[in-house]
């Protein structure tokens, strides 16, 4: 699991049928806890906002965690951070 902000988001008019309504977000991960210039595309099913820390779920975890088993997915926003122990000053920051 990365612990990262949404950072944008991606607008795809054309893509595999399976992903048709999906959200796609730019995730970068935490300093800390990742390498932050490796942002990552996840699919948001849970309503991650711009600059909100988020839970991404990534390879066959992600495609189970938002019930998408049969789409390829290989990153999915999983949870919204509202608060961490060890986490002070990177939420929200």
């Amino acid at each position: 699991m990365i612990v990262g902000k949404v950072v944008g988001s991606v607008v795809s008019t054309r893509k595999n049928e399976n992903l048709i309504g999906s959200k796609f977000m730019v995730v970068e991960p935490i300093a800390e806890l990742g390498d932050p210039s490796a942002k990552i595309i996840a699919v948001d099913n849970v309503g991650a906002g711009i600059g909100e820390t988020v839970l991404v779920a990534t390879g066959s975890a992600a495609r189970i965690g938002c019930g998408m088993a049969e789409c390829p997915i290989d990153a999915a926003i999983v949870g919204i951070v509202d608060s961490g122990t060890g986490l002070a000053g990177v939420i929200n920051s």
